[in-house]
Parts: C-alpha cells; structure tokens; sequence
C-alpha cells in the first residue's frame, strides 16, 4: 500500500473574483464573522448573490468563482444572540434573542487563473501568490464551516480517537492543509495534527470535577 500526504489540485478555468468583507458592529471572532457570512450567504444566495457560494476567510476575504451581480452592496443579516438564548432558557423564557449586522461586500480584484497556469507550465518566473492565497482560502472554506480551525489545521473529536491530559485538558487529532505550488502543479499538502482543549463541559461540572 502506497499512501501519500500530497495531491494534485486541477484548477478550473474560471476567475475569481476577490470581495472586501467589512461588518458593523466590529467582530473580532472569525467563528462568529463566518457564522455572519454564512447567515448572509443562506438569505440572499438566489435573490442578490447571482446564486454563487463564496468561499470567505473569516477576516476580510471573500472569493467568488465568477463575479456577483454587484460591485459593492450592503446587507443587514439577523444572527441569533447565543449567549442571551442560553441565559433565557437557563430562566425559562422561551423569547429568542438576536443581534443584526451591517455587512457590506466590495469588490477588490480579479484573480487572473491565466498566470497561474502560465507559471505552473513554467513560462512565467513569478509564482501569483495572490492567486495561490485566493485558492487557499476556497479549499478552506468547507473544513472551516465543519471543523474547529486553529492557524492552517481543522480539529474536530469524529476526526480521530481523543485522549484524556488531566485537569479538564484533553487532546483532538485533526489535520494540517495548505496549498503549494510545485514542479508537476498545484499540490495540497496535509499532515496529521493534534492539539488539546477543554473539555467541553458547564462551568459547574468542571468546578465538581476538578
């Protein structure tokens, strides 16, 4: 059996379109800033967004295969307040509460495909790492929305056997994922990862048990 840690990425022939992501009330959680985007993308993907799926970073980045029917637009998304559902319901309120966000897309660049292939083909010197950092970011995208991200690796206990460290800590496998350009194409790394968190308990327990 051989196994391998790289693969090769074949790149469609279709620009992307890179969108400044900017959201009022500042948010400085890029969990919270992609549960944003998400809402966003879940509201108005048919009725405003040309029916695309961007691929979003967290932060400021957000890329499209194609371009949205607009150069720069603002929307207003509705997120629930988790924090006060939780205090509510810990009182026995039934009254849902959210929070609203000023999101508003711009248009920054085009992520011309042509001089990456021009590159890997070996007839351009400089690698585009604008574009390598683009394609980064959508392969990203969906491990982002599942798993817990922490630098360029997913954590998540159904990716592996989780361990017990002691005093509430215990240790998640998960993987590392980056994109590289190399001699025979683009090429996507990955590489087991692991890591240690809190249990994920009540303040309660942890104080009961620890």
């Amino acid at each position: 059996m051989v196994r391998a840690n790289h693969f090769l990425v074949e790149v469609a022939d279709r620009d992307l379109h890179h969108y400044d992501v900017s959201i009022r009330p500042e948010v400085k959680s890029k969990k919270i800033s992609r549960e944003i985007v998400n809402q966003l993308v879940m509201l108005y993907r048919v009725s405003h967004l040309g029916n695309r799926e961007p691929a979003y970073d967290g932060s400021k980045s957000l890329y499209t295969a194609g371009p949205l029917p607009f150069m720069s637009k603002e929307f207003v998304v509705p997120l629930p307040d988790k924090d006060k559902d939780d205090r509510a319901s810990s009182s026995g309120s039934s009254r849902k509460e959210r929070r609203e966000f000023k999101v508003v897309i711009k248009l920054v660049s085009k992520a011309d495909l042509h001089h990456l292939q021009q590159f890997l083909h070996g007839r351009q010197l400089d690698a585009p790492q604008e574009t390598i950092q683009a394609l980064d970011v959508v392969l990203r995208a969906a491990p982002s929305a599942m798993y817990t991200v922490v630098g360029r690796s997913f954590f998540h206990p159904t990716l592996g056997q989780k361990g017990e460290l002691g005093d509430g800590i215990e240790y998640w496998r998960g993987y590392y994922q980056s994109l590289r350009p190399t001699q025979m194409g683009l090429s996507l790394n990955i590489d087991i990862s692991a890591r240690a968190f809190y249990e994920p308990i009540l303040v309660t327990e942890f104080v009961q048990k620890h």
